[in-house]
């Protein structure tokens, strides 16, 4: 039986509709009260877990509970765009080379995501007339993520991200905060099992428990949440990764399964799948903003990128790249220097325990 298009379920089901329509590769509808999984959020925060993020340590009211922010909220509706596309893997990217996480391959995924919001906000006005609303892509006081999997557009994963039965878990989220009576969808039930694959290949045991993380120690935080000096304890944990990190995902089962691949728009830009160490470590201040121009890695600046590329030199320890090291220790920024002083320790130390003369410590 048809539904009716002007009953709660009716304009749930054009919304999904029209959703695809913008571009989306799936979308769901939460109801604008905090999911379940925002209890922990507060208690989270207060244990430190959130690092150096202020906006999620200063905002625990209102991401705790959409209606804070938008007391006039009836639903939420969270929508997926697939990212991933058909590129080598990590484990396949040279042994000598950097890694940036997929997210960052391509186009910035702030702009790409919330023209499809708005696109959606344009025909949902087509169709219903005036009605309040606010969309947002990783930019609002709203935890996507929660609400995603209380719409059930995928469930909480033990690494903390949403996985999704048909789109694994890389996918971006864009939300559209709503006065609209729309009918919720149903959350997902938890579909990790006994799996712990992403907990164990962790490398610096970001994961206290499962489906908690504290970002102190997630590879993500520290190439690009901190601003400054990264723990010389976690450094030499981070391999070679110069910003982001997809381990707990590339080891998760979901990913290996996901049907769908990501647009022209998350195709990757030259160089930026496993970019050499010559080409990101000699980068001037106009270069950095050139090479990053409308590209998620510009958030770092140049000081955070060469900080982690003189972190990911060391770890990879190749002796041809010492002298880059040598050329970042002079480096006009003193954190990019202190870093590449620690990466010259760290190679010369791996170079003397593989035998290979005049390989002193500094």
């Amino acid at each position: 039986m048809p539904q009716d298009s002007n009953s709660p379920p009716g304009r749930s089901s054009l919304v999904r509709g029209h959703a695809l329509d913008a571009g989306f590769d799936e979308a769901r509808i939460a109801a604008a009260k905090a999911p379940p999984i925002l209890s922990h959020f507060r208690r989270w925060v207060e244990l430190g877990r959130a690092g150096s993020m202020e906006y999620l340590n200063n905002q625990a009211d209102r991401r705790s509970d959409v209606t804070v922010a938008f007391p006039w909220a009836r639903a939420v509706v969270v929508a997926a765009v697939q990212y991933d596309t058909p590129h080598p893997y990590s484990t396949a990217a040279p042994k000598d080379a950097a890694w940036i996480a997929r997210y960052a391959w391509g186009d910035d995924y702030h702009a790409v995501v919330r023209a499809r919001l708005e696109a959606l906000r344009a025909s949902l006005g087509q169709a219903f007339g005036s009605f309040e609303s606010r969309a947002y892509v990783d930019t609002g006081p709203v935890a996507e993520k929660a609400y995603a999997v209380a719409a059930g557009l995928g469930a909480y994963g033990k690494n903390t991200c949403v996985l999704n039965q048909r789109l694994g878990s890389w996918f971006f989220i864009g939300v559209l905060i709503t006065d609209l009576d729309l009918e919720p969808d149903a959350p997902t039930t938890d579909i990790c099992g006994s799996c712990r694959a992403c907990l164990d290949a962790c490398p610096t045991r970001a994961f206290p428990e499962p489906y908690v993380l504290d970002a102190r120690r997630c590879i993500s935080y520290l190439t690009i949440e901190v601003k400054d000096a990264i723990d010389p304890e976690l450094r030499g944990s981070m391999g070679r990764h110069v910003f982001g990190c997809d381990i707990c995902q590339d080891v998760c089962p979901w990913n290996r399964k996901r049907a769908v691949s990501g647009g022209a728009s998350f195709e990757p830009r030259e160089g930026n799948v496993a970019p050499s160490f010559e080409e990101l470590a000699r980068l001037s201040p106009e270069a950095f903003r050139e090479r990053f121009s409308k590209n998620p890695i510009k958030r770092s600046k140049r000081r955070g990128l060469l900080r982690n590329v003189a972190v990911a030199i060391g770890n990879a320890g190749a002796s041809r790249h010492q002298a880059l090291l040598e050329g970042l220790a002079n480096d006009e920024d003193p954190v990019v220097r202190e870093h590449a002083v620690w990466g010259l320790d760290r190679l010369r130390s791996r170079l003397a325990d593989k035998g290979y003369p005049g390989s002193g410590r500094v």
